[in-house]
């Protein structure tokens, strides 16, 4: 039987995972979320021997399930190949007491790659699966990370167009030049004055304006988004986990079966909701731990049951976390309160009209799969000294602030699980920060930055970085939030 998808607002919204991917938002504001899970056969002492790819085709057979075979191969041959720098894809390592994920081996060196590199071919495959032509518009705000990735993904794709907003001044320069360089006739990059809530609060509006809409559609253009609230960027990142996991059993550090933690550092929720899901398919999981900067929403929820977004903006050095509305909690929320979309929309309206709201009876075996926590900049700072100085290791400070919260845990719980923490992207998006933290000295910038901790870390320079700073900037546009729209509606040529 199809797996149904259904808007988290809207019981009677319901659609197949590649209309889900086409649409990439519901078109009453909800996300469309899969209301029974697939049944997926986890054997690790078969999968610890498979490839990235032979995995990722077992789970996304299962979700994607009105894809045919012959299609999953396409868009896996084509997404997991040579743009990553090893043919392990996501290799597992050792760092201390516990065991990163690094998902930075992709082309822009940050966990996006790990779905954006499959999303454009899964969103072109869905759309010649439902006869649409219209251009599809990818309309997407980015805290750092998923707009370089996502343009990677379609620069020059045929029938697309892919607009990203981001806040100006609030990512690093890496992350800044990233963006701002990229080539491609249909790549648009604009910033906003503005934080990332901003950006986000509009794509979504003008996703649910219905005279935008009609005006693209008589345009031969379609929304669609690149942000983990399309379905077809959340279920390739349950992938990783299965894999992770697998490779685990394979070197020892676990039995088939025994179950970890998996640690991840948060700002819009959707990493660790794929990690969610992948247990609930199986994975043997016994806690799922949010880690957070000192934006520290989801920490207080997770504390409280209140999700209050009321609340002091803070720019940290962990800019892709720099959030205060985790859109993918809307999916969790609404297992929580029994798949009840009424319940959910109530939740959310909630949210918008009063700036936050408070949980009312729920599942509480998901509620207690979840442990929460958040590290200061200061202690994010010590983390990557003292794992660099502990193990010879160097982490961006995303993955920092998870692993210095899964050791606060661990201090305060005693839970010596085997724990494995998503590294979500490369020291070399943040290499001033990074220089900073392990070595007290302040580069002149971050180009000087780079060549100090290729010297301190070993590790050469990822393509990604290397003739970056000489790169041409092509996109210079900076706008009110305000004015996002006229952007957009310029870019297209809307009439």
């Amino acid at each position: 039987m199809t797996l149904v998808y259904q808007s988290t607002r809207d019981e009677n919204n319901k659609v197949t995972a590649s209309q889900a991917i086409l649409q990439g938002l519901a078109t009453d504001g909800g996300l469309f979320t899969p209301t029974s899970l697939p049944e997926v056969q986890l054997d690790f002492n078969q999968l610890q021997n498979a490839s990235y790819q032979e995995v990722a085709k077992l789970v996304l057979s299962a979700f994607l399930d009105d894809f045919t075979e012959e299609e999953l191969d396409y868009c896996i041959s084509h997404a997991y190949d040579e743009k990553f720098d090893t043919p392990v894809i996501a290799p597992v390592v050792k760092v201390g007491q516990h065991y990163n994920l690094e998902l930075f081996h992709g082309s822009t060196i940050a966990f996006k790659d790990m779905a954006l590199s499959i999303l454009p071919y899964l969103l072109t495959t869905s759309a010649k699966k439902q006869g649409v032509d219209n251009k599809i518009v990818i309309l997407t705000a980015t805290s750092g990370d998923t707009g370089k990735a996502a343009m990677a993904g379609f620069a020059d794709v045929p029938g697309t167009e892919i607009i990203v907003f981001y806040p100006d001044g609030a990512v690093s320069k890496i992350q800044e030049l990233q963006m701002t360089t990229q080539t491609g006739d249909n790549t648009h990059v604009v910033a906003i004055r503005g934080n990332f809530d901003d950006a986000q609060t509009d794509v979504k509006r003008m996703f649910n304006d219905e005279a935008l809409r009609a005006k693209l559609l008589a345009n031969g253009a379609q929304f669609s988004s690149a942000n983990s609230m399309n379905v077809g960027r959340l279920v390739p990142q349950v992938v990783y986990y299965v894999y992770a996991y697998a490779q685990m059993v394979k070197s020892g550090v676990i039995r088939a079966g025994e179950k970890i933690n998996i640690t991840v550092p948060t700002g819009n929720f959707g990493n660790i909701l794929a990690a969610y899901y992948a247990r609930q398919i199986g994975l043997p999981v016994h806690k799922l731990i949010c880690a957070s900067n000192e934006n520290k929403v989801l920490t207080d929820f997770f504390a409280t049951g209140t999700y209050d977004k009321k609340r002091e903006f803070k720019v940290t050095t962990s800019p892709s976390m720099d959030i205060l509305v985790s859109s993918n909690l809307e999916r969790l929320i609404f297992h929580l309160v029994g798949n009840d979309a009424a319940a959910t929309k109530e939740l959310m309206t909630s949210l918008s009209e009063n700036g936050e709201y408070s949980l009312p009876q729920v599942d509480q075996e998901i509620l207690d799969l979840f442990a929460a926590g958040y590290a200061s900049e200061a202690a994010t700072a010590r983390e990557m000294k003292q794992v660099f100085d502990e193990a010879d290791y160097v982490e961006d400070p995303h993955t920092a602030v998870a692993s210095a919260v899964y050791r606060a845990y661990r201090v305060e719980t005693g839970d010596e699980t085997p724990t494995l923490i998503a590294s979500t992207a490369s020291p070399y998006k943040f290499p001033r920060v990074v220089v900073e933290s392990i070595t007290g000295q302040n580069p002149a910038d971050d180009f000087a930055a780079v060549a100090e901790l290729e010297t301190v870390s070993g590790v050469a320079q990822p393509l990604a970085v290397r003739g970056l700073e000489n790169a041409p900037v092509r996109h210079t546009t900076v706008v009110e939030t305000r004015e996002m729209q006229a952007e957009v509606e310029a870019y297209l040529g809307l009439k």
